[in-house]
């Protein structure tokens, strides 16, 4: 079982369980030393006190909070713990919503709520199955890292689930980002509805990091003194070309058709209908060679009759 980062209680009205939080998600990334590129030294951080120039140890380093010029007042760990905040040491919880009022946005971190003894497996098991059939989310408060937060509860294969949540006035409001309203045809809606159903999965485990393992492999031939992997070609398209959005389309829903080894010849949908716009007068066509030939024939004929009627 992972190190728990936190240890208290869940706060459920009269009923109180005890729990830890564990992190629900491992990091895997590669992480990289900063070094001196002439002697592959490492270079380190240090914290150093900007008014005697000492290196600080960790033991001798706390908070403080600067209330004015050249005046700062500590605080404590201790301080901050004696708080009087219900949810000092207990995830509170005020209300249950649901599920799909959330804003994905608003959720943070993940954590696992582990029964902390057994005084807590009937109280978590009662919080769990009360959750399960009501399918609905708790919304709780906790003060965790110096701060007050949101957390939503939830179950997930059968451990309670703590997602750290923003704040209401921490979500930026988007319209300002939003494009200008553009006209979109229905053929165009559709063919995106048709793409999407071709491109639905049953769920997201055959994802992976491809970077990551391009950067492994990267790493593993340096070690070893081998040439490093060739690029990958780049396939995208040039820098501000435009796209035709319906061939786009289409050949999009063909290429999903086809990597799911169904035959796509049936992927192409008609193309947009003209939208409808005042007539123009056509220019007038141009005569062919032809035309002016027989012109050219008939006038001839013309004189030729003219000069027969003034001889008789």
């Amino acid at each position: 079982m992972p190190r728990p980062l936190w240890a208290g209680a869940i706060s459920f009205g009269l009923v109180t369980i005890p729990v830890k939080i564990v992190s629900a998600t491992e990091d895997h990334d590669v992480h990289f030393h900063r070094v001196h590129l002439a002697d592959m030294g490492r270079v380190r951080t240090r914290k150093v006190c900007e008014l005697d120039g000492q290196v600080v140890p960790q033991d001798e380093i706390g908070k403080g909070y600067e209330i004015a010029k050249d005046q700062t007042v500590p605080v404590t760990d201790e301080e901050l713990g004696t708080m009087p905040l219900p949810t000092a040491k207990a995830i509170e919880i005020a209300a249950f919503v649901d599920a799909d009022s959330i804003d994905p946005v608003r959720i943070s971190d993940s954590y696992y709520l582990a029964a902390d003894g057994q005084v807590a497996a009937k109280p978590y098991t009662l919080l769990r199955k009360a959750l399960e059939r009501s399918s609905k989310v708790a919304v709780a408060k906790f003060a965790w890292h110096g701060r007050e937060r949101l957390g939503l509860l939830r179950i997930r294969e059968g451990a309670i689930v703590l997602h750290s949540m923003k704040w209401p006035d921490e979500v930026r409001n988007p319209q300002e980002l939003a494009p200008r309203e553009v006209e979109v045809g229905e053929e165009e809606i559709e063919q995106a509805l048709q793409l999407a159903e071709r491109m639905t999965i049953e769920d997201l485990s055959g994802f992976h990091d491809e970077y990551r393992e391009a950067l492994e492999d990267i790493i593993a031939a340096k070690a070893e003194g081998q040439p490093l992997p060739a690029p990958a070609e780049d396939e995208g398209r040039e820098k501000g070309e435009v796209v035709d959005l319906m061939a786009a389309l289409n050949a999009s829903v063909k290429a999903a058709k086809e990597s799911r080894g169904e035959d796509g010849e049936d992927a192409t949908v008609h193309e947009m209908r003209p939208s409808k716009k005042s007539p123009r007068k056509k220019a007038p066509a141009k005569k062919t060679a032809a035309s002016k030939k027989s012109t050219a024939s008939k006038k001839t004929a013309k004189r030729t009759a003219a000069k027969k009627r003034s001889a008789s």
